[in-house]
């Protein structure tokens, strides 16, 4: 098993332990997640960083109460939600204690909704008077970068980058202690990205605790503290970001770091890839 543990005497918000996550039947079983344990402490960014298929939104599933984990623990804010009900997830998520931003934010946004009902609609369902949900989400909009034009219009009106940073703010606007994001960055262009990341670094200076979940090692290599990396659904490398990046010890890491030109200046030579993948399928 390999442990992923940050340095910190803060009780962690998020404690993965021994998570095992399979499908099928026991003839035909499929293993997603094989003994993942991992923590995020108050105020952390955690990187989660693998290939398609990996294991990286059956792990976010898992942690939101949507997959059922075969083996381990899911805690989440001092709380044991393995064996949540449907009743016990949807207190939890009434009172905002996690939330999540999905990677396309046009189908995660109601269209019939307007910017400001979107953003009141998780204020309201927590029990804040609608006069003081609206007065908070006009003071939240300049951490997202947003105008008050806004909140009169639809989701479809909106840019790929605004409705991105509606998400983010819908997500944030409760005051979590979790937030997971799946993949927030990999449908927008690069302004767009560049902007998104810089909000969520800021954020770094918060309590809030975040999962930014990508297969680009180099969109989170800026904001994550540390980063874990998956691979075939084990966890095979977690660190310090700069310890990760700079001194990458797992083949698939050093595959990883060596295709992002952002972070080494030039992408690894062909020889080099074809010797690391070699390793990974030996």
């Amino acid at each position: 098993m390999t442990t992923d543990r940050p340095h910190t005497s803060a009780r962690p918000v998020l404690d993965v332990t021994g998570l095992k996550v399979h499908y099928g039947t026991r003839r035909r079983r499929r293993r997603v997640l094989d003994d993942v344990s991992l923590s995020v402490a108050p105020g952390e960014t955690l990187g989660l960083i693998g290939e398609t298929g990996s294991g990286k939104s059956t792990l976010a599933r898992a942690v939101l109460g949507l997959v059922r984990p075969s083996a381990g623990s899911v805690v989440v804010d001092g709380e044991d939600v393995t064996a949540h009900g449907p009743r016990q997830w949807r207190d939890l998520r009434r009172r905002g204690v996690v939330q999540y931003v999905f990677q396309d934010p046009l189908r995660s946004l109601d269209p019939d909704l307007t910017v400001a009902e979107s953003l009141t609609e998780p204020l309201l369902i927590q029990g804040v008077a609608r006069a003081e949900a609206g007065a908070r989400v006009r003071s939240f909009l300049p951490r997202v970068r947003l105008s008050e034009d806004l909140l009169g219009r639809l989701p479809g009106e909106l840019s790929g980058g605004q409705r991105q940073r509606i998400a983010v703010a819908r997500a944030l606007v409760t005051e979590p202690r979790l937030v997971i994001l799946d993949e927030p960055v990999s449908a927008l262009d690069s302004a767009n990205r560049v902007q998104v990341l810089e909000i969520l670094k800021e954020l770094r200076a918060t309590e809030v605790a975040l999962v930014f979940i990508s297969h680009d090692l180099g969109s989170v290599a800026g904001i994550a503290d540390r980063i874990a990396v998956l691979y075939r659904g084990e966890l095979v490398e977690t660190g310090i970001a700069h310890d990760v990046i700079g001194r990458p010890r797992h083949p698939y890491t050093r595959l990883l770091v060596g295709s992002a030109p952002t972070l080494r200046g030039a992408p690894a030579d062909r020889a080099e890839r074809e010797a690391l993948r070699a390793l990974l399928h030996a």
